[in-house]
């Protein structure tokens, strides 16, 4: 009963109803034009703020930290098995549409981060702490769709997306070492433990070492598998763009199946619009003390997450001389590819990579929920340790669950989320023009922007009310 139920909410959100593909058109669409295609007009002062981006006050962690801790749930197994799975039922068009929902995506990233910082709040332990439940019942004032975010968080990032990061890690290792799922996954699981044990500060320390690294690596293998295979680029390029609209010989559907595909694992890839990132967005304590230096801090990383690092994937399995089946395949598919280019040693290769990207993602993901505890009044040693422990088991569960079980579970928990935060950013657009024109406002008389709610037309209220450093 409960496979037919979470089959039924997919075939609405996903399938034949396709719910979540317009909702999530339209939020990239309208805020693309309510801030007048931000992602494009400033894209280069997004990319100039890394710089005094690891400074941060004590409460919190710094925007750099942020970026870290957002790019370690958004790279991971998205990356390397979603774009397989995209690819191998919607055919190479889905790289196109992952693209498309990724520019869109930037500037519903930037608004939903914007309103992280907005509306954050102290916990018990005197940290930041933010997120969609905290701007929908402080912005909005409406406690049960906090509730409700709330719950979806818990059942996607606080449990079912670490099974499913869980699976493909052992997946692959299996595929790579023949490594028994269980016993790799009891490690994973202990692992993950010593470090999520350490609260938030700690994971975005883990964060901020490993993703810079993990990504250069990825990035630069798909840059000499390119340059290897330059004279293939163009015919891939055309394949891309014809498939992604059915002009294909045997194209009927393709274009539909392309679409599909490419918008569902490109939103789970970079998870704009879905409420996860802004938890790290209202961790932070930037430098300047602006909310909008987070709203373009976190926009960089659906660039980064989808233009750079998606693209990586695909170029590496389209450039591949493999066959591609037409069922559903993940990380495996992108083994098969990376050993077409590199031998054995392409199997190891993206069975380390997987690792390492899952991992920090099932880190991650774990401070998202966390930070909902304190909604509900659990932020104390009992309620972190009963959440704790439950994370831990279905980890452990999703070692040996089968891909199938765990992607179904994933799509349906990310899907209610994104329906509610998307409703919430969207009430909460006056509230995210006013913050940025504030912003750019100081920015053109040439101060260091510093937000004050009581100079700023904001919904709701600010639980820390004037928060801008005296």
């Amino acid at each position: 009963m409960f496979e037919q139920f979470v089959g039924t909410v997919n075939g609405v959100l996903w399938g034949h109803g396709q719910v979540l593909i317009y909702v999530l058109l339209f939020a990239g669409v309208w805020f693309s034009y309510k801030l007048n295609v931000i992602q494009i007009r400033q894209f280069r002062h997004m990319f100039s703020l890394l710089r005094g981006s690891n400074k941060a006050e004590k409460e919190g962690i710094s925007s750099f930290q942020a970026l870290c801790t957002g790019l370690s749930a958004r790279v991971g197994t998205g990356n390397l098995a979603g774009v397989a799975v995209a690819i191998s039922l919607g055919g190479s068009g889905a790289i196109f549409w992952m693209w498309v929902i990724a520019i869109l995506g930037m500037a519903t990233g930037f608004a939903e981060s914007v309103l992280g910082q907005v509306y954050k709040v102290r916990d018990s332990q005197g940290e930041f702490r933010g997120g969609p439940a905290y701007y929908i019942q402080l912005g909005l004032n409406k406690r049960w769709l906090a509730v409700s975010f709330a719950v979806c968080l818990f059942l996607g990032y606080g449990f079912s997306f670490s099974a499913m990061q869980t699976n493909t890690i052992t997946d692959a290792l299996r595929f790579a070492f023949d490594i028994p799922e269980l016993y790799s996954g009891i490690v994973i699981t202990i692992l993950a433990g010593s470090i999520i044990l350490g609260g938030l500060k700690a994971i975005a320390r883990f964060a901020e070492r490993v993703v810079p690294i993990m990504g250069i690596l990825f990035v630069s293998m798909a840059v000499i598998i390119t340059a290897v295979n330059i004279s293939d680029v163009p015919a891939m390029l055309k394949e891309i763009i014809l498939s992604a609209f059915g002009l294909q010989e045997a194209g009927a559907g393709a274009m539909g199946a392309a679409i599909k595909n490419g918008i569902q694992r490109g939103l789970y890839s970079n998870e704009a619009g879905a409420g996860s990132v802004p938890h790290a967005s209202g961790s932070a304590s930037p430098v300047p003390n602006h909310p909008v230096t987070q709203g373009y801090i976190q926009m960089l990383g659906v660039f980064l997450d989808t233009i750079v690092l998606c693209s990586c994937t695909a170029v590496i399995i389209l450039l591949a001389d493999i066959n591609i089946s037409g069922e559903m395949e993940g990380i495996r598919l992108t083994q098969s590819a990376m050993t077409a280019h590199l031998a054995t040693g392409g199997v190891y290769f993206v069975a380390a990579a997987i690792t390492l990207f899952a991992f920090t993602s099932v880190v991650a993901n774990f401070a998202y929920a966390e930070s909902n505890l304190h909604l509900f009044k659990l932020d104390n040693r009992l309620g972190r340790g009963l959440y704790t422990s439950l994370y831990l088991l279905m980890m452990l569960w999703g070692a040996t669950a089968t891909l199938k079980e765990v992607w179904s579970l994933a799509d349906m928990a990310l899907g209610l989320m994104t329906l509610v935060n998307i409703f919430a950013i969207v009430q909460l657009t006056p509230t995210v023009i006013a913050v940025n024109k504030d912003y750019h406002k100081q920015r053109a008389q040439g101060k260091e922007p510093k937000f004050s709610d009581a100079e700023v037309n904001v919904q709701g209220k600010c639980e820390l009310g004037v928060w801008s450093k005296e």
